[in-house]
C-alpha cells in the first residue's frame, strides 16, 4: 500500500520513513557526550567510541572517526567537522540562552524573526552549530 508523503500529500510513497536521529562522528567522544549532556541536561550512555543521547522525538549519537572505520573502512575519507546545524525546539529561548551563555561558545545572541520564531545559537566543541529556538 502506498503512503502519502506528509509534507506534500500529492506524493505517493512506497516505503514508509521515520527520521530517528543523527550521528556525529568525532575525534573526542567523550568531551562532546560530557557537553551534550551538560548542554542538553539529559543522560549519555556510551564508552570511549560511541556514546548515545535521547532527546524527544529523536537519538543523537556519538561515534569516533576510528570506530566508525572499523565499521566501514573509507567512510570517514574527506569528511570536516562541525559542519550541521542541529535544531532544538525549547519553551523559553531566553532561559537556555541564560544557563548556556557562559558554558559554550555563542554563535548569535537570542533573537526573534519576522515569522515569529526566537532562536538563539551555540556551538558544541566540534563547532557544530545548536539552534535552540521557540514559535512565538
Amino acid at each position: 500500500m502506498e503512503q502519502a508523503d506528509e509534507i506534500n500529500p500529492r506524493i505517493e510513497r512506497k516505503d514508509s520513513m521515520k527520521f530517528n536521529g543523527i550521528c556525529l562522528i568525532t575525534d573526542d567522544v567523550p568531551g562532546m557526550a560530557a557537553f551534550y549532556k551538560d548542554t542538553l541536561q539529559v543522560e549519555a550512555e556510551g564508552d570511549e567510541t560511541t556514546a548515545r543521547i535521547h532527546v524527544e522525538g529523536a537519538i543523537l549519537d556519538l561515534c569516533s572517526r576510528s570506530a566508525m572505520e572499523s565499521l566501514a573502512p573509507g567512510s570517514t575519507e574527506g569528511i570536516g567537522r562541525g559542519g550541521f546545524s542541529i535544531e532544538l525546539e525549547v519553551v523559553d529561548t531566553d532561559a537556555v540562552y541564560e544557563r548556556l551563555k557562559d558554558k559554550a561558545v555563542l554563535v548569535k545572541p537570542p533573537q526573534t524573526y519576522p515569522w515569529g520564531r526566537r532562536s538563539v545559537w551555540f556551538r558544541d566543541p566540534d563547532g557544530n552549530v545548536l539552534n535552540f529556538f521557540s514559535n512565538r
